[in-house]
């Protein structure tokens, strides 16, 4: 029936057309618009798909009144080479999930340009969008307000632009950038980049467009990301989507979905690419990127619960089976000893001792991990349904440390001013903070996201000057810590990942150290291998020895002494260090 109602419409134009061209004897004009128009099989086609109840992603049209055409050319240049900007704002799954669209729209014969000032001849503009934070949110919308003034401006004789959002921020407030403010023409959620060649093709003839759905399967396995890092240098590979932790402050589970991960396989091949096309350092990525769960084989289905950070506990009841983090880390830590390999974000929860014991063995295991903490209050954080305390919390630091004695770097996430927040809770996160010594440090103050478990059930009554107060105070103890335990880095020796010239001068080089500590040095020739004479340039994506001649709370300097590699570097860590080296606010 479904094929039969879709065909309708094209019999009746024929028969229309039929009696109207015998009287007028314009046969050719009929003949013309059928040769060029849509055949049986493109009705069939679609109309089979319509009818399948498989559960997969469906689409959805804001213009409800306004059929959506039947049929999508085949083309494999469909883009005709129209030019896509992207915009990416918010967390690292955003550049990757960046990467990932652009695959999909450079086999539609697409051309990206990486300037702004290329946007008036191209014809789509994208933005990845990160809506954890009001402030973040508030900045997207002035400049989508800007763009699309730009668009206005545009001249009729010119391709029209086209606006795009993509990721989290779609999702979220789908109504209110299609319908309300009409800032967009096309909206891809975080599940629906398959689907951009089809909503872009519908935004070229004219209709806004939008498919947020979420899955429950969706992982990209099989897509192969457009990496746009400098060959040599970094890459992220993203191995896990969505969230099942629903701490109460935290939108992630319901704008991207349950947690569901990437198939072993389909990583490590993604892994060896990089490898082979010579970059040093890739990082794993994922909400909850340490509750990585591989079920794709037959033999990863077992019984076995996950193994949790004593003291801490879930919301959810933990799946048993699959391929675990350890696993994955295991296998990716072995595809190349010289390629550095760091996790992010991972739950301080799925830090189990293989996990711990695996870091310390690998070499090419970068020994900093980020552990949010989000508060030093036992009693905010079971507001925040985190899973812990803040003893169960040291304890795992202290299991941490006592498994990498002595070469560990952290990092971690707080949020200050939750909600019922107290003074005495913001003391306890001042203590915690200065306790633990970490290295890098995230400091948001809370913003209220709907949707989530404190918009329904808590108040947000903490006000807005007490909470700056508070995060000035958090950022000022965090620069003095790091301060003071960068000092103790002087004089030693750390081996560098460089990234290229420094952003104050050409004249020198940057680069990061094991802990993701940012290390400047001047640019010069330095000896091929430590104690030998002949010498050689300075490259992105090269390890160098650096000597460490001064420090500040947020950076370190010194100057070069000689390449080096990972597998012929030892670990020395100078007498007296046991935490991180910076503070990043």
């Amino acid at each position: 029936m479904a094929g039969t109602y879709r065909l309708r419409p094209l019999l009746y134009t024929f028969r229309r057309h039929f009696n109207s061209d015998i009287k007028s004897s314009n046969t050719s004009k009929l003949r013309s618009e059928i040769a060029t128009g849509p055949t049986l099989r493109d009705f069939i086609r679609n109309s089979s798909l319509t009818e399948e109840k498989s559960g997969e992603i469906q689409h959805e049209n804001t213009q409800q009144h306004e059929e959506i055409p039947a049929y999508i050319p085949e083309d494999p240049h469909l883009g005709r080479s129209r030019k896509v900007y992207f915009e990416t704002y918010g967390c690292q799954m955003n550049v990757s999930d960046t990467e990932i669209a652009w695959s999909f729209l450079q086999k539609k014969g697409y051309l990206r340009t990486g300037e702004l000032s290329e946007v008036p001849p191209a014809s789509m503009l994208c933005k990845f969008l990160c809506v954890l934070r009001e402030k973040a949110e508030q900045t997207i919308w002035n400049r989508l307000q800007q763009l699309t003034a730009l668009k206005k401006r545009r001249s009729k004789t010119q391709t029209p632009l086209k606006i795009g959002v993509l990721g989290c921020m779609a999702e979220r407030l789908k109504v209110k950038l299609l319908e309300q403010e009409k800032l967009v023409d096309v909206l891809a959620g975080p599940d629906a980049y398959r689907d951009l060649p089809r909503l872009l093709y519908l935004a070229h003839g004219g209709q806004r467009t939008s498919n947020v759905l979420l899955s429950l399967e969706e992982t990209y396995a099989d897509v192969m990301p457009v990496h746009q890092a400098n060959p040599g240098h970094s890459a992220f590979v993203s191995i896990m989507r969505g969230c099942d932790n629903m701490c109460s402050y935290c939108i992630v589970p319901f704008t991207r979905g349950r947690e569901r991960s990437r198939p072993v396989s389909s990583i490590l091949e993604e892994v060896r690419i990089l490898s082979d096309q010579g970059v040093k350092e890739v990082t794993l990525l994922g909400q909850n990127v340490n509750s990585y769960r591989d079920t794709s084989e037959v033999q990863f289905c077992g019984s076995e619960p996950p193994r949790l950070s004593r003291g801490f506990s879930t919301l959810y009841r933990p799946r048993p089976g699959g391929l675990r983090f350890a696993d994955l880390l295991d296998r990716v830590s072995l595809v190349d000893p010289e390629m550095r390999i760091r996790f992010t974000s991972p739950h301080p929860k799925d830090f189990p001792d293989e996990v711990l014991q695996l870091i310390q063995e690998r070499t090419n295991i970068c020994r900093q991990l980020h552990l949010p903490a989000q508060s030093g209050s036992s009693r905010v954080l079971h507001a925040m349904r985190r899973g812990y305390t803040r003893e169960a919390y040291l304890e795992l630091v202290a299991n941490v440390h006592r498994i990498i004695p002595g070469r560990v770097s952290l990092s971690s996430d707080f949020i200050v001013g939750f909600c019922g927040e107290t003074q005495e809770d913001h003391e306890h996160t001042l203590s915690l903070v200065k306790e633990v010594g970490y290295s890098i440090g995230f400091l948001f103050a809370y913003s209220m996201r709907k949707k989530t478990h404190a918009y329904h059930r808590l108040q947000d009554d903490v006000p807005a000057q007490v909470k700056q107060h508070r995060l000035e105070e958090l950022i000022t103890v965090f620069r003095g810590e790091a301060a003071r335990v960068n000092n103790r880095l002087i004089g030693s020796t750390q081996l560098i990942l460089v990234e290229g010239e420094s952003k104050r001068s050409s004249q020198e080089l940057c680069g990061r150290n094991e802990g993701n500590v940012k290390v400047i040095f001047p640019r010069q020739d330095v000896a091929l291998q430590a104690g030998e004479t002949p010498t050689a340039p300075i490259k992105p994506g090269n390890y160098v020895l650096v000597q460490i001649t001064s420090a500040s709370s947020q950076s370190l300097r010194g100057h070069a002494l000689s390449h080096a590699t990972l597998s012929s570097t030892g670990r020395e860590q100078p007498q007296g260090l046991q935490d991180g080296q910076m503070a990043r606010c």
